[in-house]
């Protein structure tokens, strides 16, 4: 009997690719000095962080300033809270039913504080309609949605262009945890 191990996880966690994993070893020895401090140990190290950003920047093409570095859960939590606590309680928060943990806890959480909070059902395919969305923006005055581009689970795409035509006809703020397709589609 063959016991080959087989993963099927990848769109989750995957291996860092060899080459990567050799341009980080030096971060994980001796270039690990804060970027931000002011001593040269952290100095040198900022240097190719800036140098990170511009390369993400060309990547996503956007500017280098609007390439900013977190933590994936930080980053939803960041943009869903600011943007809700930004236009307050008469905001109307949209999501998905299928999204990862770091969006829907921040916004059962700001359910919990009065906002409204609407999590959309999807069907045996994983999409969710889109005129169910059109619905839920007709006549809000302030509006968040926040939907994944690519499930983390099922790899399901979402139309996100779509999904921000129908935002930007409403007035809507959109937010959208795209970390399953960078360097994917």
């Amino acid at each position: 009997m063959n016991n080959k191990t087989v993963y099927f996880d990848n769109n989750a966690t995957t291996r860092v690719a060899p080459e990567v994993r050799d341009v980080m070893l030096p971060f994980f020895g001796d270039l690990y000095g804060n970027p931000s401090s002011m001593h040269a140990f952290g100095g040198q190290v900022s240097k190719f962080v800036e140098r990170s950003r511009e390369e993400v920047a060309r990547f996503l093409n956007c500017s280098p300033e609007e390439a900013i570095f977190t933590s994936c859960a930080e980053s939803d939590n960041s943009a869903i809270r600011g943007t809700a606590e930004y236009y307050g309680p008469s905001t109307k928060v949209i999501t998905t039913a299928v999204e990862h943990p770091a969006v829907l806890q921040p916004c059962r959480r700001l359910k919990a504080l009065g906002y409204e909070e609407v999590e959309l059902p999807v069907n045996s395919v994983g999409q969710f309609d889109l005129d169910q969305l059109r619905a839920e923006l007709k006549g809000t005055k302030n509006a968040l949605v926040s939907i994944m581009w690519a499930n983390n689970e099922t790899g399901v795409l979402f139309p996100i262009e779509k999904i921000a035509e129908i935002c930007k006809a409403h007035g809507a703020i959109l937010h959208t945890d795209a970390v399953q397709v960078a360097g994917k589609i």
